[in-house]
């Protein structure tokens, strides 16, 4: 070693490998064209990485158009109306398929309807199908005089454009998970109107569950009571958007106004399960209408910031929420005679309902 004048073997190893401290903070990057770019440090990436979302951002601002049209008299008159929509419904006064409910969340739909999440035989972008001609009711004229005429009048719709009205009805704690209005189905743009509360849309946002997590926006759009919020081009087409559970603090409900594409696919008839549209008894049949008398399945309750914060029942989940799992007697008593089993039944009281019979146990997943 020290004939050849190295005291210390680092040193030696050092000396035949000189080009590994120079590479030693460099970082390999595969941009989108798959160039082959080197970073001489971490602040480096860092500063790429800031500097594609400042772009994606500008892409996503420039693409939206955000005003605030009502008044507060105005705002409350249409409350009102949004009011008399959840009555009907709750006793019965619609179509079976204007209504939808979900944990937190009810959907109204007026003009035309669609199906999506746990409704599709087959889930996926591009899946979803109109309902046909006539399943759900047509748009109020309280809509069309107290919400769409303004719209045109400010020219932030042509007149005709609206085929389509969604009432979202959100209670507090209540979301809708990422999504892209689907593009095969709905023109653009894409208006909303916001009432109640003031709330905010949230872009290129994901969603963990169980429990349920949302990672950071890539930008947050506040949005007001009366204000309208107009999405297209790269907000509507290529990003997904999304409301928060923490950002419904208290109820708050928006209006959707849509123009349905010509050419977009309707779900056939004779191909609607028994879940989508239920055997009606022949007496319940008035001519050309078909009614359902639906349960009201919660009811509106008072605002509680706290709310947004606690664990909630998930819209996609609602399908697996009504699962029953039956236990035989046998698989029952071995269960039952278990530790864990003991334990989870009094640690976590609320994941069980019981129904009728004691036999019966609904799970119920919270996140």
């Amino acid at each position: 070693m020290a004939a050849s004048g190295y005291t210390d073997l680092r040193e030696k190893l050092k000396s035949m490998l000189p080009y590994r401290e120079n590479y030693k903070n460099r970082f390999l990057d595969y941009s989108s064209d798959k160039k082959r770019r080197y970073y001489e440090s971490d602040e480096d990436l860092t500063d790429d990485e800031d500097l594609q979302k400042e772009e994606e951002t500008q892409k996503i601002k420039s693409s939206i158009r955000q005003v605030r049209l009502f008044s507060d008299e105005e705002c409350t008159l249409i409350e009102s109306k949004i009011d008399e929509v959840v009555s009907r419904a709750e006793s019965g006064q619609y179509r079976e398929h204007t209504v939808d409910r979900a944990p937190l969340r009810n959907k109204y739909f007026f003009g035309e309807g669609y199906t999506y999440g746990a409704q599709l035989p087959k889930r996926g972008p591009g899946q979803e199908r109109l309902y046909p001609k006539g399943e759900v009711d047509e748009i109020p004229d309280w809509v069309q005089e107290l919400v769409i005429k303004k719209l045109v009048d400010q020219r932030v719709l042509p007149e005709g454009f609206v085929n389509s009205a969604a009432i979202n009805d959100y209670q507090p704690g209540g979301c809708i998970v990422s999504h892209v209005d689907p593009i095969h189905i709905f023109e653009r743009p894409i208006v909303s109107v916001s009432f109640f509360s003031d709330s905010a849309l949230c872009f290129g946002c994901k969603f963990q569950f169980k429990p349920i997590r949302v990672s950071e926006p890539v930008f947050f759009l506040p949005v007001k009571r009366g204000s309208v919020t107009v999405l297209s081009g790269y907000a509507a087409d290529e990003i997904t958007h999304c409301i928060r559970p923490q950002d419904i603090k208290e109820r708050r409900a928006v209006i959707i106004l849509r123009r349905t594409r010509p050419e977009a696919p309707r779900v056939e008839l004779s191909s609607l399960s028994n879940s989508l549209l239920p055997a009606f008894p022949s007496d319940r049949f008035s001519g050309s209408q078909k009614y359902q008398v639906l349960k009201a399945k919660r009811s509106h309750r008072k605002a509680d910031p706290d709310a947004a914060h606690r664990p909630r029942i998930l819209e996609m989940d609602k399908e697996e929420n009504r699962r029953s799992v039956i236990l035989s007697k046998h698989r029952k008593h071995s269960i039952s005679s278990s530790e864990n089993y003991w334990r989870k039944s009094h640690e976590y009281p609320d994941d069980y309902e019981h129904e009728e019979s004691p036999a019966r146990k609904v799970k119920m997943r919270r996140h």
